[in-house]
């Protein structure tokens, strides 16, 4: 049986929680982590009526892209609208995790999947997630030493490489060193110039474990000054950020491209802009984006798709050229989290999963005839 930190964890996998904003609340928010779940809905915001389908449903996790209790909440009381339905929850012991903007940075999340909807190609993010500081670590040692120094430094957390751990190179070599009046040498003589066959041991190190790693290495080390040797690594342009750029496989006009979003999303757009301008390079910010306008146009982007955006970005989009579709926040975000209960029911075929059916958008457009 599934526990529900099995299925959280599998989402920080997916959805690394130091993608979030510094402003985000993400993670596992609400629930026992130790509970065993046989159904899992996904949403886009608990609500009472997402809350109440997960209790009718007999969920045991709802993974919803917005967090609860995203604000600061002094009562949580079962006779208030805005937190009846978590008491609800609690009740049925229903627990709740939330990607939100980790799972919009992500290397496949919302805008990766709203790209692909959409049709643009090679696309790449706005604001790339910056990489974690990472170290080459090099020590010299004598064959004897390889075994221990090894291990201590993989037990301080050095050799992993994406799903590998304990991993090292070794380039045999001859080392030469002589000790002066106050040492006292492990091999040889102070004084005199040494020559001993020796490994050039390298292990990959993250940034913040470094210090731990070298004071390992320098413990299980026979030497009494051993040589170490570290270098920064660099990493290579991330798939992970916020937002994303890219090419459409042909030219269109700013009108052509929003009435195919329209349709693509299944919803009516606003556009700022000359519709008959031509567009090739366009950005994606899913939810409420419009503050990468400036990044979009720097990037070379001539079109942005965002969720939500202010009358005065509007104007500021029309003014500097790069047009501007707003489709909605629901529409942006909501296939992303049908995306997700999907990638959970394959990675946990035990589990049954399924997105929110009585989730829905807050905001119905109206013409002037009052037809929905």
């Amino acid at each position: 049986m599934r526990t529900v930190a099995e299925v959280a964890g599998w989402l920080e996998g997916f959805a690394p929680s130091r993608l979030a904003e510094k402003w985000d609340n993400v993670g596992l928010l609400w629930g026992d982590p130790g509970a065993e779940v046989e159904r899992v809905m996904t949403c886009l915001t608990v609500t009472p009526e997402t809350a109440d389908e997960a209790i009718r449903e007999g969920a045991g996790l709802i993974v919803s892209h917005h967090p609860i209790l995203f604000r600061e909440t002094k009562r949580i009381r079962a006779d208030l609208p805005g937190t009846g339905f978590l008491w609800r929850l609690a009740r049925a012991g229903v627990a709740i995790a939330s990607p939100h903007t980790a799972f919009d940075s992500a290397a496949d999340g919302i805008n990766a999947g709203l790209c692909r909807r959409l049709g643009i190609l090679d696309a790449v993010p706005i604001r790339p997630a910056a990489a974690p500081a990472a170290f080459k670590v090099v020590v010299f040692t004598p064959e004897s030493d390889r075994d221990a120094v090894l291990a201590a430094a993989f037990a301080a957390g050095a050799g992993r490489i994406g799903d590998y751990d304990e991993c090292s190179f070794a380039i045999p070599g001859q080392g030469t060193f002589r000790g002066g009046d106050s040492t006292s040498p492990t091999v040889g003589e102070k004084g005199r110039r040494e020559s001993v066959a020796e490994l050039r041991l390298e292990v990959v190190c993250p940034g913040g474990k470094l210090a731990g790693v070298l004071a390992a290495v320098r413990g299980a080390h026979s030497y009494e000054e051993p040589a170490i040797d570290v270098y920064p690594v660099e990493s290579p342009p991330s798939e992970l950020g916020a937002g994303r750029v890219g090419r459409l496989e042909s030219p269109r006009s700013l009108g052509e491209f929003a009435r195919a979003a329209s349709g693509v999303l299944g919803v009516t757009v606003q556009v700022a802009g000359d519709l008959d301008a031509p567009v090739e390079r366009v950005a994606v910010s899913c939810g409420a984006g419009d503050d990468f306008l400036g990044d979009a146009a720097r990037m070379g982007a001539q079109a942005l798709l965002t969720g939500e955006a202010r009358f005065h970005r509007a104007l500021e989009a029309r003014a500097t050229g790069v047009g501007l579709i707003v489709a909605g926040h629901h529409a942006t975000e909501r296939p992303g989290v049908e995306d997700l209960a999907e990638r959970i029911a394959l990675a946990f075929p035990d589990i049954i999963v399924w997105p929110s059916q009585d989730e829905s958008d807050p905001l119905v457009a109206v013409d002037h005839a009052g037809r929905a």
